[in-house]
């Protein structure tokens, strides 16, 4: 059993030397394992890519959700399964898996996962022109709220999210949108759209709560035009998925679907830019193989 394990050392604010090492020792005791540290992005995609091209038979990469996003572009459809060691910020695929949020104990699970061959199959999100992607694809106000936090140094964590968001609220504007599905099109004023393949974004928002990652099927949720003042007030129902049963909010499910209007909004996957509105987005059943022990949390 061949592993490729691709470090991020900025994740987390930067591993210990000690924590790699431990990292490393974990995954020795059930494969083969050849560390690359990566120092740039550009360089981690091309780490992912070759292990695949080599046909490794584990991915495992330490970072946040931005590292796992390359690896899902390399491991995607292909018989390199992928094992995820959360060291980031939001971490959102990695919890959606079920993967102990602290390095050394997901590395143990991963241990362990691997020498039990315990896999499964997961489904991908594949946006035509771009790329694929795991978690959720969102456009509107939550966009521009993880456009905002990618850019800030400080706070960490979840209140990077939470400061972002507020600062955008200053900004609120709804703006017509177009979805187009196998079940028919539907035409709102929007202030956010997220499709999600899993339930969570933003450091662990559940903004498509009853997402599963193995149904074929995308969970939809359009936040229609509404005050600032009551946005407000849907928000904190963001952290415990309830915000679904507000009438401004409409969900759907769908195999596919096309993302129109005239709007200007940037679509962002996994927290990561991808193309201005429109997109057309299929969910692949099975695309990806995961390291996972657990179905769903």
């Amino acid at each position: 059993m061949r592993c490729v394990l691709v470090i991020n050392p900025a994740a987390g604010g930067g591993l210990p030397a000690k924590v790699v090492g431990e990292l490393t020792d974990h995954l020795r005791a059930a494969c083969e394992v050849r560390t690359v540290i990566a120092t740039n992005t550009s360089g981690t995609a091309s780490a992912v890519r070759r292990a695949v091209e080599d046909k490794a038979d584990v991915l495992a990469v330490v970072g946040g959700d931005g590292i796992a996003h390359l690896a899902v572009q390399a491991c995607a459809e292909s018989s390199t399964s992928l094992a995820i060691i959360p060291a980031g910020t939001g971490n959102d695929l990695a919890r959606s898996l079920g993967i102990p949020r602290e390095p050394v104990a997901a590395a143990r699970a991963a241990a362990e996962a691997i020498s039990a061959g315990a896999r499964r199959r997961i489904d991908l999100g594949k946006i035509a022109g771009t790329g694929w992607f795991a978690t959720v694809l969102c456009a509107g106000f939550d966009a521009k709220v993880n456009a905002r936090a990618n850019r800030m140094r400080w706070p960490r964590g979840q209140r990077r999210y939470d400061l972002a968001l507020v600062r955008e609220l200053l900004g609120l504007r709804a703006r017509p949108v177009r979805l187009e599905t196998e079940r028919g099109v539907l035409d709102v004023e929007a202030t956010l759209i997220a499709v999600g393949n899993t339930g969570w974004y933003g450091g662990g928002i559940p903004i498509c709560p009853d997402a599963l990652d193995d149904d074929g099927l995308f969970d939809v949720t359009v936040v229609g035009r509404v005050p600032r003042r009551e946005l407000v007030r849907i928000l904190p129902r963001l952290r415990t998925g309830r915000h679904v049963d507000h009438p401004a909010v409409t969900t759907l499910r769908a195999k596919s679907l096309r993302l129109g209007g005239d709007n200007g909004w940037l679509g962002y996957a996994d927290g990561e830019p991808q193309a201005r509105l429109p997109l057309t987005i299929r969910c692949t059943p099975g695309a990806l193989s995961v390291v996972c022990a657990a179905k769903h949390v």
